[in-house]
């Protein structure tokens, strides 16, 4: 498990929502990524839909997947 520490968070647009599972996600900075919602998130049923503003965790080392961590109001 990486720290909090070695996380990079972007900001991104949900651009398609194809299972309740997965999000693709597009960053501000350009790409493209997947996602998945924190357990968290899961836990207590908030939704994200498509053309929600989200916050991104990424790891260093998979530029290509992320962690949905806040849907912004």
């Amino acid at each position: 498990m990486t720290s909090r520490d070695e996380l990079m968070t972007r900001e991104g647009k949900v651009v398609e929502a194809p299972n309740h599972q997965l999000y693709r996600v597009q960053l501000d900075d350009g790409p493209e990524i997947l996602c998945y919602a924190t357990g968290r998130m899961r836990r207590f049923h908030i939704r994200i839909l498509t053309g929600d503003r989200v916050t991104v965790e990424m790891s260093h080392y998979d530029l290509t997947k992320g962690r949905i961590v806040y849907r912004h109001a």
